[in-house]
């Protein structure tokens, strides 16, 4: 017996699996004003036209995991839903005082400097949930930190797959190449995420990276 099955109800189905396919956690890693939440608000408004997080010249702005659900990204006629996961910046000391040249007061930089502390170790929790990470350092500034190596030691041992973005090249002093030698093991995409430039090849990035899965 032959059973003819009409167009529209296998597009249908193919259209519910796709819808009921599992999103993502990509998470944004990197020490307190590389740009994570630039990113990250990058392509939330991209894909969503809405922003994750607020984002400002004063470091640790981001002091808790803040999270986009289903975000569809799309890159050469292929999608990936995403669940985007901004954490605050990794620093191995935080001290109140590196606050007070930004205009706080005493009683607004302890503050912050308390939340910031308890947003780090927010974020090494953080990394149990992550199927993948995209780390985000300032290619103006020098890549050889222990913070640096410390969260790519970390998604190491936990085998997590990470994409190194190379941000603010827009910047003079930026140098990928510098980028490219800290990280020799790892893909390394210099982009600027304020300006938007080169989005295209983070974008193939990061699809690329997914593959590996």
């Amino acid at each position: 017996m032959v059973i003819k099955v009409i167009p529209n109800l296998i597009k249908r189905i193919f259209t519910n699996i796709f819808r009921g396919r599992k999103q993502i956690k990509l998470g944004f890693y990197g020490p307190p004003n590389s740009g994570k939440t630039t990113l990250a608000n990058r392509i939330s408004k991209d894909w969503l036209g809405e922003e994750l997080g607020k984002v400002s010249k004063v470091p640790h702005e981001t002091r808790e995991v803040q999270f986009k659900e289903e975000v569809i990204v799309k890159h050469k006629g292929k999608e990936l839903k995403f669940k985007l996961i901004d954490t605050p910046g990794i620093a191995t000391k935080i001290d109140y005082e590196d606050f007070l040249h930004f205009g706080l007061s005493v009683r607004e930089a302890k503050k912050r400097a308390r939340e910031a502390t308890k947003g780090v170790i927010e974020s090494i929790k953080w990394l149990d949930d992550m199927e993948a990470v995209i780390v985000v350092v300032d290619a103006s500034k020098n890549p050889y930190t222990q913070v640096n190596i410390t969260i790519v030691g970390n998604l190491v041992a936990r085998k997590i797959p990470v994409l190194i973005v190379a941000n603010k090249t827009d910047l003079r002093g930026a140098k990928i190449k510098k980028v490219e030698a800290a990280f020799p093991e790892y893909e390394v995409v210099g982009i600027s995420a304020k300006k938007g430039k080169n989005m295209e090849e983070f974008y193939e990035s990061l699809f690329n990276l997914i593959k590996k899965r």
